[in-house]
C-alpha cells in the first residue's frame, strides 16, 4: 500500500495593500491582549511583580502604621485599636508574622513606596492625598469625618502588587461585615 502524498498548494497571493493595512490594527490588538494576560499568576490571581503577597505568606509582613485612634492606637508598646485587629486576622490567614513600623503619614507612605512596607494602616480614607505613593483597597467601612460627613476607610499596598491587594481586600470583605470601624 503506498503512502498518500500530499500535493504542495499553491502559494497565496499577497493581500492588496489595504488588507494587511487593516490586519495591523488586529495583530495589535492580539498582541495587547496577550500582554494582559501575562499580568495573572498560574493560580489566577493577579500577579505581584516585586512577590509581596509570596514573601509575606507564610513570613512576615512588614506593616506600617499611623497613630490615629481608634483605628490605630501607636501609644503603647504595641499598636491596637480596630485595624491593627483587622491586619493581625490577616496575617492569620496567610500565616505570617507581623513587623510592626510606627511612624507619620509620610514615612510610612514613602517606605510603601519604596518596597520597604507590605501594608500600610491608620485611618486612611479614600480621599487619601498618599494615593500616588500605594495602591488603596477599596472601602472597607464607613464612619463620620471630623466635619461630620462620612468618609470610607481604606489601607494602603505597595502600587502594582496585585495579588496582595486582591487577598487584602478579600480578606476586609469577609473579616468587616457588620463590624464596626
Amino acid at each position: 500500500m503506498g503512502v498518500p502524498r500530499c500535493r504542495p498548494s499553491a502559494p497565496a497571493a499577497p493581500a492588496p495593500p489595504a488588507r494587511r493595512r487593516a490586519a495591523l490594527p488586529a495583530a495589535g490588538l492580539a498582541l495587547t491582549a496577550a500582554l494582559a494576560l501575562t499580568g495573572c499568576t498560574s493560580s489566577g490571581y493577579p500577579a505581584d511583580p516585586e512577590g509581596t503577597f509570596d514573601k509575606a505568606s507564610g513570613g512576615t509582613l512588614e506593616v506600617g502604621v499611623v497613630h490615629h485612634p481608634p483605628y490605630v492606637d501607636a501609644s503603647g508598646a504595641e499598636p491596637s485599636g480596630s485595624e491593627v485587629e483587622l491586619v493581625e486576622g490577616f496575617a492569620r490567614q496567610i500565616d505570617a508574622e507581623i513587623e510592626w513600623t510606627v511612624s507619620g503619614e509620610e514615612a510610612v507612605m514613602t517606605a510603601l513606596q519604596k518596597g520597604d512596607l507590605d501594608l500600610v494602616a491608620g485611618g486612611f480614607t479614600s480621599q487619601s492625598p498618599w494615593s500616588t505613593h500605594g495602591a488603596m483597597t477599596r472601602h472597607y467601612a464607613e464612619t463620620t469625618g471630623p466635619d461630620g460627613k462620612p468618609v470610607k476607610l481604606v489601607m494602603a499596598v505597595p502600587l502594582g502588587e496585585n495579588q496582595m491587594l486582591t487577598e487584602l481586600e478579600r480578606y476586609l470583605d469577609v473579616a468587616h461585615q457588620g463590624a464596626q470601624p
